[in-house]
């Protein structure tokens, strides 16, 4: 059974909302790169590269950054960008679902050595299980959810959608 925790026009105002807390924090900044984790954060972050178009004239560049979901450091994270493109940039690293942290604990790998001035991270959905420490700077909602429970985010054209199974 799918209970809808988050509908369409939720998500579109929760990203709205995300890309305002990010400009505020990257306010002196010329250059913002948005990371996504491949999937679902990756989605997201192009969804809050758009908003943050639409609202400030602030150059955006979108990024992905390949981490295997289910074991999260059996490989280390590959970009689709050089590393040396980040040196001295500000960077926001996107996911829609933080749940233990080791996806995005793991992602943060490929950019600790590439000289970034700034790291934060941002969800959708943060369930509040980490068994890592890290945390999202900027969240859509946090839920506490049973161990046996499962968030799913699905990104369609105009019906994005965050269930709760």
């Amino acid at each position: 059974m799918k209970e809808i925790i988050l509908d369409h026009q939720k998500i579109a105002h929760t990203i709205r909302r995300i890309a305002f807390q990010i400009l505020e924090t990257y306010s002196d900044e010329s250059e913002i790169i948005i990371a996504g984790i491949q999937g679902s954060g990756a989605l997201l972050a192009e969804k809050i590269a758009e908003e943050l178009n639409k609202i400030d004239q602030i150059s955006i560049k979108v990024v992905s950054v390949a981490v295997e979901k289910r074991n999260p450091g059996s490989n280390v994270p590959e970009l689709n960008i050089e590393t040396s493109h980040l040196n001295d940039k500000a960077v926001v690293l996107v996911d829609d679902v933080l749940n233990s942290g080791a996806t995005l604990m793991h992602g943060c790998l490929p950019f600790l050595n590439a000289g970034v001035k700034k790291l934060k991270t941002a969800v959708l959905v943060n369930r509040n299980h980490k068994k890592f420490p890290i945390k999202a700077d900027f969240k859509g909602i946090s839920l506490s959810t049973s161990s046996f429970e499962h968030i799913e985010v699905v990104f369609e054209k105009n019906n994005d959608r965050a269930f709760l199974k």
